[in-house]
């Protein structure tokens, strides 16, 4: 199983082209990163040069940085044509394993949708590394609570439902309630109920409980785009993820 060590060794040495946005923030973590060699990292102060720089192949990939969220994200989802980015972040938590977690975006993973949608390249991601992953789908509650409240009810009704046609997909998924603290054992995605809830547990687990977020990989995207939160202080192994993802994306086209 990865852990963020394997992560960080997958990044070394390497001849990626990473771009990074924002201010000096960036540019102490880029010059952090290819000290450890990371690849070769470009600091940006435009989104939109960053994010066509990325689509034109000028770089392998892409780290938001201290850039303002709405402002990526606008320039992502208009250079390549999206109507909505999907997030997950990659986390380990003290004493834990490395997991994807989505959704990252408080607007995202409303829907059954696309929680099926998030399983299904959260298990591509994995894939891409080489693992098969188990996909676990929370809700807000125990199943024995249904009949407490109507939204606790329709919440453990989508993921039912979404693990339901997960499974039509060839995706091992699983419901784990509202188990978050099982479900880390042994899944390899987590997808919260909802954005908002997932961007809380990301923080809850990265801010307040120390863990290591190396950052948030737009899944649906066919680029490699790494999200970052502006509250952290260094960004140099969410450089490390981009550039380990790279490596994984040319070798799996040889």
């Amino acid at each position: 199983m990865l852990n963020v060590t394997d992560i960080l060794n997958l990044a070394q040495n390497s001849e990626a082209r990473i771009g990074i946005g924002g201010g000096d923030k960036a540019v102490a973590s880029a010059a952090k990163a290819q000290a450890l060699g990371y690849g070769h990292v470009e600091v940006y102060q435009d989104a939109e040069k960053l994010v066509a720089d990325l689509f034109t192949g000028k770089i392998d990939a892409a780290v938001r940085g201290d850039m303002p969220a709405n402002t990526a994200m606008s320039a992502v989802r208009e250079i390549f044509g999206l109507s909505k980015v999907l997030r997950a972040v990659l986390m380990q938590p003290l004493s834990g394993k490395l997991f994807l977690l989505g959704p990252a975006g408080i607007d995202e993973g409303w829907t059954v949708a696309e929680k099926v949608q998030l399983a299904a390249l959260g298990a591509d991601f994995w894939r891409r590394l080489g693992i098969e992953p188990v996909v676990g789908i929370m809700s807000g509650g125990r199943s024995s609570d249904c009949g407490r409240m109507p939204e606790i009810d329709q919440s453990i009704d989508n993921a039912e439902e979404a693990v339901r046609l997960a499974a039509l997909q060839g995706i091992k998924a699983e419901h784990v309630q509202i188990l978050i603290e099982d479900a880390v054992s042994h899944c390899e995605v987590i997808i919260a109920p909802d954005g908002i809830s997932g961007n809380l547990i990301f923080r809850t687990l990265h801010f307040l409980g120390h863990g290591t977020a190396l950052g948030a990989p737009i899944l649906n995207l066919d680029k490699i785009f790494i999200d970052t939160s502006r509250a952290k202080l260094d960004y140099s192994e969410s450089i490390a993820l981009a550039t380990a993802l790279a490596a994984s994306q040319t070798r799996n086209r040889r």
